[in-house]
């Protein structure tokens, strides 16, 4: 069972496909969200695939004669990405059942039982032999806590709550975070909020507009070593920066794209910082990240004391049922790609054993 029909979802189901494997009965996927475009569906609606970090395109999707690279960058990203997203699931039959909001997963003998609740089926209950997991992180958003947040009497906004920049039109907004999504925000609100305060809990690495390929490998390489000890996953924009493009460099040479320290309280109506400056604020707009959503594995208890999953190969080193797609270094589109292959192998390797 593969639980999740984004990228990683997707490009598993692909190579399990490939290996042999007949969607719909020897496995199944299941999606949460009511339409095709995974966490993609959700984006609001001024950001276009050319703004956004590279898309890249699912294993196979060639056939379709689509790719990412031609899509259109006038139309929002969140339907183009769901369009290719539905020709794609249709072309290699793939059925995704959805809605389906997988509530826990659970030990039954040798079985694994993924609890859907009532609405999807009367039991609620499908069993399975193996899990792929491939859930991302969209549905598990990240806000850190500063003093004074629950006092604030104006709007507390996560990148997925924001979804135009036509909400703040003469409105205080304060953006807080270092990566792609907080210079998107900061770019569209710059002619829609009456004041615009940038702020970062670090320095932000505008790098000259070019994916640094050894930044990105260290990155990367960061986030596998997280998995494999059960640490909690680092920042990937951390090691990589954000790209300097034209309309970057613009925004920094007008004096918008240049971030605050962090402020280290909140008030009811703004925020302050530790040398006792003040800034008025009706919204805060929190693009802080998230965190992998893995809240409905937690009775297999796979978390370790460090706060995450060891995994090695795309498994569970605690249950090697568990395959996780997508997670840490997989998270980039092109590393949920190669994932996918190496999952899926493992997987059939793994039936083969069950059936001899």
């Amino acid at each position: 069972m593969v639980i999740g029909a984004g990228q990683a979802g997707l490009s598993v189901s692909y190579y399990l496909k490939r290996l042999g494997l007949e969607p719909g009965s020897d496995f199944v996927v299941l999606d949460r969200g009511p339409g095709t475009g995974g966490a993609w569906q959700n984006r609001w609606e001024a950001l276009r695939i050319g703004s956004a970090h590279r898309i890249n395109d699912l294993p196979g999707m060639d056939e379709l004669g689509i790719s990412f690279e031609t899509a259109d960058r006038q139309a929002p990203a969140k339907d183009v990405v769901a369009d290719y997203y539905a020709q794609y699931e249709a072309h290699y039959g793939f059925r995704v059942i959805r809605p389906a909001n997988v509530r826990r997963v659970v030990n039954r003998d040798l079985e694994l039982v993924v609890d859907t609740g009532p609405d999807l089926m009367s039991t609620g209950e499908m069993v399975t032999q193996i899990v792929v997991n491939a859930t991302g992180t969209w549905g598990s958003p990240f806000i850190p806590w500063y003093p004074g947040m629950n006092e604030f009497q104006g709007r507390h906004v996560h990148t997925t709550d924001y979804d135009s920049a036509q909400e703040f039109v003469g409105k205080s907004v304060i953006v807080v975070g270092g990566g792609t999504s907080a210079v998107g925000f900061l770019l569209e609100l710059e002619t829609i909020a009456s004041e615009l305060t940038w702020v970062s809990r670090r320095p932000i690495d505008f790098n000259d507009g070019e994916f640094d390929i050894e930044a990105g490998v260290a990155a990367v390489a960061m986030q596998d070593e997280a998995a494999r000890t059960g640490r909690a996953l680092p920042s990937i924009v951390s090691g990589t920066g954000v790209a300097k493009t034209r309309r970057i460099q613009a925004g920094i040479e007008r004096g918008l794209l240049v971030a605050k320290p962090m402020f280290s309280s909140i008030e009811p109506d703004g925020v302050r910082w530790p040398d006792g400056s003040f800034q008025r604020a009706d919204a805060i707009v929190w693009s802080t990240g998230f965190r992998p959503e893995l809240r409905h594995l937690a009775p297999l208890r796979l978390r370790e004391k460090e706060g995450g999953v060891s995994i090695g190969q795309g498994s569970s080193w605690k249950d090697p049922r568990i395959f996780f797609a997508g997670y840490g270094p997989q998270a980039s589109t092109i590393g949920a790609n190669r994932a996918g292959r190496t999952i899926a192998r493992q997987v059939v390797a793994m039936l083969s054993n069950l059936d001899a």
